[in-house]
C-alpha cells in the first residue's frame, strides 16, 4: 500500500514504520492515525513479520495530537468519535500478535509517550524528552493514559499527567517506560537489534506467547496461571518446540517455520 504519513520498510522478517509527517514534529492527524493502524494490522497479518519498530522520522517520535484540528468539531459525539481514531493505535499495538519495539528520538509527547506505553519494548536516546503534555494546553491525556498507567505505577503515571513536565530518558528508564537507552545516533540500530533477535525466534511461540501475556496480566493469580499454561501446552504441540528442542539437543541453530 501507498501511505502518505507513514513510511514503510522490510528487512527481512523485521518491518519498520516511521511516522512520516516531519514538518509537523509527527502529531497525530487523523490521516496519520488511520494509515497507522491500517500498517500495523498489514504487518502483523503479514506471516513473514515476526517484530516491528516503529519509529519517527526527522529526530522525533512524536509531540501528540495534530491540534490544528481540534477546531473541526463541535459535539460531544465528534469529539468522540475524533478522539476514539487517536487512541486506537495504542489497542492494536496490544492486540497484535506481533512484538514491536519503539525508537524514541527527540520528544515522545502525549500520543507519542502512549505509543512507547503500549508497546512491548522501547528504546530511547539519551537526549530524548517525554511527558503527558495535554494538561499544559487545557486538556489531559486520557487515552495514552491508559498504557501509561499499566506500565508505570499509580503516582508516576499522575504525576506525568497532572503537571505535563517532561522528563528525561533516563528516569523513563527507572519508571519501566523504555528498556534502553542509547547515543542519540544509535536508536535505531539498537531497536533493530532487538527486533532481529525475537524474529530469530519461534514466531509462533512468540506470537502466542505474547497473547497469553496480555490476558493473564489483568487476572487474578489462578486465572492467570490457568491461562499461562494453557498458551505452554498449545507451543508444545507446535512444530517449532520440536525443532527448537532437537536442535538444542544436537547443538545447532535452529530452523523456525512458524508452524
Amino acid at each position: 500500500m501507498t501511505y502518505e504519513t507513514i513510511e514503510i520498510t522490510r528487512d527481512d522478517h523485521v518491518a519498520t514504520i516511521a511516522l512520516d509527517r516531519a514538518e509537523n514534529f509527527n502529531t497525530f492527524s487523523t490521516a496519520l492515525s488511520r494509515e497507522l493502524i491500517e500498517a500495523l494490522e498489514s504487518v502483523d497479518g503479514d506471516d513473514e513479520v515476526r517484530a516491528v519498530v516503529v519509529e519517527g522520522n526527522g529526530g522525533v517520535l512524536s509531540a501528540g495530537i495534530d491540534l490544528n484540528e481540534h477546531d473541526d468539531f463541535e459535539t460531544h459525539r465528534e469529539y468522540f468519535d475524533w478522539v476514539e481514531e487517536m487512541e486506537r493505535p495504542f489497542r492494536v499495538l496490544t492486540d497484535m500478535r506481533t512484538p514491536v519495539i519503539v525508537g524514541v528520538e527527540g520528544h515522545a509527547a502525549a500520543n507519542g509517550l502512549g505509543l512507547v506505553a503500549a508497546a512491548d519494548l522501547a528504546v530511547a536516546a539519551s537526549d530524548a524528552q517525554m511527558g503527558m503534555t495535554a494538561v499544559n494546553v487545557g486538556l489531559f491525556c486520557t487515552g495514552p493514559g491508559v498504557p501509561l498507567t499499566r506500565t508505570v505505577t499509580e503516582k508516576q503515571a499522575l504525576e506525568l499527567l497532572l503537571t505535563g513536565e517532561l522528563i528525561g530518558a533516563e528516569t523513563a528508564k527507572d519508571w519501566g517506560l523504555v528498556n534502553r537507552v542509547v547515543d542519540p545516533d544509535d536508536v535505531h540500530e539498537e531497536s533493530m537489534a532487538l527486533a532481529e533477535s525475537i524474529a530469530s525466534k519461534s514466531p509462533v511461540a512468540v506470537q502466542k506467547g505474547k497473547e497469553a501475556f496480555y490476558e493473564a496480566a489483568d487476572l487474578e493469580f489462578d486465572k492467570a496461571s490457568d491461562v499461562a499454561n494453557e498458551a505452554f501446552a498449545t507451543i508444545c504441540r507446535t512444530e517449532d518446540a520440536a525443532e527448537g528442542i532437537e536442535a538444542f539437543l544436537e547443538d545447532r541453530e535452529p530452523e523456525y517455520t512458524g508452524r
